[in-house]
């Protein structure tokens, strides 16, 4: 761990001035050039490293990557931007619904570096270069299955670029998951095994789950159930059925709350770990995030003037044990009712009367719970009534129950604003790779071996089994949200099924109208019910349409590409000069 905090603290001032807020835009900086760092082998495992810390974007700062794609879902809504309609080419927003697409290319320009260079050096043993090279094939895999299942069809750059490029070509999506999977099939023979790899590393198990998720993607379910086979039964993965590590002498908890500690995420007895990201509060400055943030992207506005009590009053104030707890919560997610409430309801069970523990009362905080804690209020110590707030808006925002076992992350320095403080973070967990090989097996229509891999993670959850006839791709979306709520990024995963069901022609959807039709705007609209009512909101309608299936293309990245067409989805401006996507790679 040492070792990791040292190279992350020389690499951040070399990974600051080498990334540029224009697309691509190759800078080299004073010492800290390409020729001068990647000559021998730490100069790419240095480079590595920083592929490893690109990953806490996912997870790390304000609206970040997760919280955003859960808040286009049918998970929640994004409380700033509610009105899709507004989300443009050009749009300033406070979601990276564009900056991801740029943030992504840059990370990816990481891996392309490292890949293009590799060879530039003598090796002594071709293992350890090929396992260099592995790792940033994963990692340049990982952010373009985000790419294409975020924005569709987009540029695809394999190279490191050595001076301005202004010719790039949109490439079919389906052309990009070849090639990655082609390159991930070569990952995994020379990634290390789990027991070899240090914690924030990628090993063999992360490369065949992030296999089974672009198998799945080109709907080659056999090979997606022979990937996820690889990592349920070739390393010593094991879903964790007891109690384990931080807050383990603490028997008001369950082990929910221990297996989403993040103290808990890198340890070794945790064995359903497949990729964890470090991120430490003790690590230096430069070494660190701005924090998890999960207080205040994921709770309830608790704090704010606007929670009134019966005279009309401030019932609310910022501070005490409530502070502690919950955090200066800001909420850029706001979830929904579906997630809330309905996804718990199963065989005569409720979310309040569920055996399942992700719904625990010890979880969860819910309305009921948060009571006035003004001493000036006339109603100190009563729960909070949205009844008596100004406006029924205000409830949306303000008073939303929210899974506690998730978002608490409190600071080790008592001084520090609680937000969510510094931790580590799943990427792939092997609940995920069971939901996974479960969808693989629904789709060759093998519901028994379906249920049998979902009810892995229901029972370890104590949940009520599911039967082979009960099991349909909403259910497993479902539990995907049960189980996976603030780690998976539910926009990509919604939109690959969508395209798988395009592609095979299901309930009337296809490639062609994608953007008029498509499973994840069906979805949305069927259990996400802000966008059922268009509620007003801080002067935004609660509006999405069918084609905010994708992200726009960001206008700034088509308009520099002055020789060159880069697509903008369809229904957002400029789709008319779009040309057929490249299909081939040269």
């Amino acid at each position: 761990m040492k070792r990791i905090i040292i190279f992350l603290s020389f690499f951040a001032a070399f990974f600051h001035t080498s990334c540029s807020d224009e697309w691509l835009d190759p800078k080299p900086h004073s010492f800290y050039t390409p020729e001068n760092v990647y000559t021998d082998k730490g100069g790419f495992e240095s480079l590595i490293l920083t592929m490893r810390k690109d990953l806490r974007a996912d997870n790390t700062g304000e609206r970040h990557f997760i919280c955003s794609e859960m808040a286009a879902s049918d998970l929640g809504v994004p409380l700033v931007q509610l009105d899709f309609r507004k989300l443009t080419p050009s749009s300033s927003t406070y979601y990276p619904f564009l900056t991801m697409f740029t943030r992504a290319y840059e990370f990816i320009k990481n891996s392309n570096v490292l890949i293009s260079r590799i060879d530039n050096i003598e090796w002594k043993d071709e293992n350890e270069k090929n396992a260099l090279v592995a790792e940033a094939l994963w990692h340049r895999a990982y952010w373009y299955y985000r790419l294409v299942n975020n924005y569709g069809d987009v540029p695809l750059i394999l190279e490191e670029l050595f001076g301005p490029k202004l010719d790039f070509a949109t490439y079919s999506r389906w052309t990009i998951l070849e090639k990655l999977e082609q390159d991930l099939e070569f990952a995994v023979k020379y990634l290390p095994t789990p027991e070899s790899t240090p914690a924030g590393g990628v090993s063999a198990g992360a490369g065949y789950h992030l296999l089974t998720k672009v198998y799945l993607a080109n709907m080659k379910y056999d090979k997606a159930i022979e990937a996820a086979d690889h990592v349920i039964n070739d390393y010593s993965y094991a879903l964790m059925e007891h109690r384990f590590g931080k807050d383990l002498d603490m028997p008001e908890y369950n082990l929910m709350w221990d297996l989403h500690r993040p103290e808990n995420f890198n340890l070794s007895e945790n064995t359903e770990t497949i990729l964890a990201c470090i991120d430490r509060f003790e690590a230096p400055a430069e070494a660190k995030t701005a924090g998890l943030r999960t207080m205040r992207n994921y709770n309830c506005g608790w704090w704010y003037p606007a929670v009134l009590d019966s005279e009309g009053k401030q019932g609310m104030v910022y501070g005490g044990e409530y502070k502690a707890l919950y955090g200066e919560a800001n909420p850029n997610l706001v979830n929904t009712p579906y997630y809330r409430f309905d996804i718990w309801s199963y065989k005569g069970d409720t979310w309040e009367n569920t055996s399942d523990m992700r719904r625990a009362d010890e979880n969860w905080v819910d309305m009921h719970e948060l009571k006035y804690n003004n001493p000036k209020s006339v109603d100190y110590g009563k729960p909070v009534n949205p009844e008596y707030f100004a406006a029924l808006a205000d409830t949306f925002y303000y008073t939303f129950a929210f899974p506690h076992y998730i978002t608490y992350v409190p600071a080790p320095d008592p001084a520090i604003n609680p937000m969510g403080s510094n931790g580590d973070w799943y990427i792939f967990r092997l609940a995920e790779t069971f939901l996974l090989r479960a969808e693989a097996y629904y789709w060759q229509g093998n519901m028994g071996a379906a249920a049998d891999d979902i009810n892995k993670v229901r029972l370890r959850a104590k949940a009520k089994p599911v039967t082979a006839g009960e099991v349909t791709i909403d259910f497993i979306f479902d539990e995907r949200a049960r189980e996976l709520f603030a780690e998976e990024p539910r926009h990509s995963e919604l939109v690959r099924v969508s395209y798988m069901m395009a592609k095979a022609g299901m309930n009337g959807y296809t490639l062609q109208d994608f953007s008029k039709k498509s499973w994840f705007y069906d979805r949305v609209m069927k259990y996400n019910t802000y966008y059922q009512t268009e509620l007003n909101v801080l002067a935004n309608y609660v509006v999405m349409d069918p084609h905010h299936v994708l992200w726009p293309i960001p206008q700034s990245v088509i308009t520099a590409n002055t020789q060159g067409v880069i697509n903008q989805n369809i229904g957002y401006d400029g789709a008319d000069n779009n040309v057929p996507p490249l299909t081939q790679i040269e």
